[in-house]
């Protein structure tokens, strides 16, 4: 079942590249783990994924234990500063960095730890309240800031659309995602290396693609409706 929700995902992933002139090498699909059992994980490690995103410290970092093989773990969901010590030598990539007090946060344990921390700059491209990430507008001067920390990298931007009633209502923000992404690019801040912009999930990932998306996070196309635990 799983293969299957794989396979008709990587068709859409390359329909999508397709219409918008990409090699399909050029996105990176995150197979979106949250709140999925090990077993699940390692039936899609089986058809050759290697990177998966999870929101919660916990849980990814519970998931490592059991699963040793060499992947990319990519913390998805919002990161508290009390939590960064847990993660900072096991994240390949955190997606959303908001605050300088998170990337120093980020940068203090990196070197106690002595590593380096790859990083994207969340956005609120919906200026939504509920949500998490800067407006687009802070986001050269912030970068310019976190560019001085010496084990942070900057490597591109992250967003989560509004919900929309349809796919096609979200290429408005992924427009705009892909006109800041390369008016930070063309900033050539020194130590910044402009190469991701994740944006699209199961909703719109394919449009997210056409506007320019080098990473998408799709989670519920592949491993079916999230699983909560029931609350006591």
């Amino acid at each position: 079942m799983l293969k299957e929700n794989l396979e008709a995902v990587e068709k859409r992933v390359e329909e999508a590249c397709a219409r918008a002139g990409r090699k399909r090498e050029d996105v990176t699909l995150i197979a979106v783990s949250k709140t999925k059992p090990v077993p699940a994980l390692r039936e899609i490690m089986d058809c050759g994924i290697v990177d998966f995103g999870e929101n919660k410290v916990q849980e990814m970092c519970g998931k490592m234990e059991e699963i040793t093989e060499p992947l990319h773990w990519h913390l998805i969901g919002h990161l508290q500063r009390n939590k960064v010590k847990y993660i900072v030598d096991k994240a390949y990539m955190i997606h959303s960095v908001d605050s300088l007090r998170l990337a120093q946060e980020i940068q203090k344990e990196a070197e106690k730890q002595d590593v380096t921390c790859q990083v994207l700059i969340e956005i609120n491209i919906g200026g939504e309240e509920s949500k998490d990430g800067i407006p687009g507008e802070e986001a050269i001067p912030l970068i310019r800031e976190i560019a001085q920390l010496s084990r942070v990298q900057v490597k591109g931007l992250m967003t989560i659309a509004p919900p929309v009633p349809q796919p096609e209502d979200a290429r408005g923000y992924f427009k705009e995602m892909r006109k800041l992404f390369e008016a930070v690019k063309a900033e050539q801040i020194p130590g910044v290396e402009m190469k991701e912009l994740s944006m699209g999930m199961t909703g719109d990932f394919e449009v997210a693609i056409e506007e320019g998306a080098t990473m998408v996070r799709v989670g519920t196309a592949i491993f079916g409706e999230r699983q909560y635990a029931a609350q006591v």
